[in-house]
C-alpha cells in the first residue's frame, strides 16, 4: 500500500508543479504589462519593473496554491483515470477511502510546501517589492539586505536593523561622513515618528576626530532625516508583506491603538486557513475524478477545476467582505467557505461511493 500512496501522491505534486508552471509565468506577464503603466524614463525603468514583478510572484504563488493544488490534482490523477488506473485500483479491492489517503499525502507535503512560501519567502520579497518600487519612482537612495534597511541622506548613511508598524524603529545605527572620514557613529535603541521629526531615544554617540573619539549618551534627542514614514509604511503594514507571526503583531499593536484592525485579522485567519485550504482542493478533486471516471478529457477536468477554483474565491472573498463590513469573526469568515466546498465534496464523494 505504501507503493500504491506514493504513487498517488507523485501523480498529485506532479500535476501541481505543472500548473504553477504554466500559471506563474503568464500572472507574471499580467502583472509586468500593468506596471508597464506607471513607467517613468530614468526614474520608474522597464529593468526595476520587471524586478518587481519578480519579486511578487512569490506572494501570488501562494495565493494560486490551492487553486494550482485543485487543477494539479484533477491533471494527475486525471491521467491515472484516463488510463483506467483508478479503475483497476478499485477493482483490485482499494477503497476510495484509500485512493483519497494517498492523494491527501501529496498535499500534505505540498502545504507545507505552500507554508514555508507563505511565511518565509512571500513577505521578505514582498517586502523588497514594494520597497523597490517605492524607491525607483520617488528617488530614494535607499536599499534592503538581510542587516535591516541601509538609506543614504546626504553625507549621513543609516541603518535600520528592526522596523515596526506605526513608524516604530529598532537599532538604528547612524554615521556621518565628511569627504571620505568618518566623524560621527550613532547608534539608537528606538525612534519615533514625532510632531512632524524622528525622536531617537537611548543613544550613544561617537564623535571622532584626529584627537581621538569622544562618548556622549543620550536619553532622547531629535534627528533631522529625509526618511519618510510614508515609505517605511508601505514596507511594513501591507498584509501581504507581512507573515502570521507579523500580522499577529500588527493586529495587536492597532487594537492596543483603538484601531480597526479587521482587515489584518482577516488576512491572519487567511493564512492560517491556507494549509487546511491545499488539502481542501484535493479532497474535492476526487469525487470529481471518480464521478467522471473516463468519461470526460483533461482539458474538461481542468475546466471544472477552475470553475470550483473561481467559485470558491468568490465565496471566500464574499465572507471576508461579510467581515469587514458586518463585523463578522474573522476565523468563521476564513472556515466557513472551506466547511461548505468539503462538505459538498463529502456528499458527492459518498453518493458516487
Amino acid at each position: 500500500m505504501m507503493l500504491l500512496d506514493r504513487y498517488l501522491a507523485r501523480a498529485v505534486i506532479t500535476g501541481t508543479v505543472v500548473t504553477l508552471a504554466v500559471l506563474l509565468p503568464l500572472l507574471g506577464f499580467f502583472l509586468l504589462a500593468d506596471e508597464l503603466n506607471a513607467l517613468d524614463a530614468g526614474v520608474y525603468s522597464f529593468g526595476d519593473a520587471l524586478w518587481f514583478v519578480s519579486l511578487s510572484l512569490p506572494r501570488y504563488a501562494y495565493q494560486v496554491f490551492p487553486i494550482a493544488t485543485l487543477i494539479g490534482a484533477l491533471v494527475g490523477l486525471g491521467q491515472l483515470a484516463a488510463g483506467s488506473e483508478l479503475v483497476a485500483m478499485r477493482a483490485a479491492g482499494v477503497s476510495i477511502a484509500r485512493i483519497v489517503l494517498g492523494a491527501m499525502l501529496g498535499g500534505l507535503l505540498l502545504a507545507i510546501a505552500a507554508a514555508a512560501i507563505g511565511e518565509l519567502v512571500a513577505p521578505p520579497a514582498e517586502q523588497r517589492a514594494l520597497a523597490l518600487r517605492q524607491l525607483a519612482q520617488q528617488g530614494d537612495d535607499v536599499a534592503i539586505t538581510s542587516a535591516g534597511l541601509w538609506a543614504r541622506d546626504g553625507e549621513t548613511f543609516v541603518n535600520i536593523r528592526e522596523l515596526r508598524p506605526g513608524a516604530d524603529l529598532r537599532e538604528i545605527y547612524i554615521y556621518e561622513v565628511k569627504g571620505t572620514e568618518l566623524v560621527s557613529s550613532t547608534r539608537a535603541q528606538s525612534a519615533t515618528f514625532r510632531d512632524g521629526g524622528w525622536v531617537l531615544q537611548d543613544i550613544e554617540r561617537s564623535l571622532i576626530s584626529r584627537d581621538g573619539v569622544r562618548v556622549e549618551r543620550l536619553a532622547e534627542a531629535g534627528w533631522s532625516s529625509l526618511l519618510r514614514p510614508e515609505l517605511l509604511k508601505v514596507i511594513v503594514v501591507e498584509p501581504q508583506a507581512l507573515s502570521v507571526w507579523g500580522l499577529y503583531r500588527y493586529i495587536r499593536f492597532m487594537q492596543g491603538s483603538g484601531q480597526d484592525a479587521g482587515r489584518y485579522e482577516v488576512a491572519f485567519w487567511g493564512k492560517l486557513v491556507q494549509p487546511l485550504l491545499v488539502l481542501a482542493m484535493i479532497f474535492i478533486a476526487i469525487p470529481v475524478l471518480l464521478g467522471s471516471a473516463r468519461s470526460t478529457g483533461t482539458g474538461v477536468k481542468v475546466f471544472v477545476g477552475i470553475v470550483i477554483g473561481i467559485a470558491f474565491y468568490l465565496v471566500s472573498r464574499s465572507f471576508a467582505f461579510l467581515s469587514l463590513l458586518f463585523g463578522l469573526d474573522p476565523a468563521v469568515a476564513a472556515l466557513v467557505p472551506l466547511l461548505l466546498f468539503v462538505g459538498a465534496a463529502l456528499f458527492v464523494l459518498r453518493r458516487v461511493g
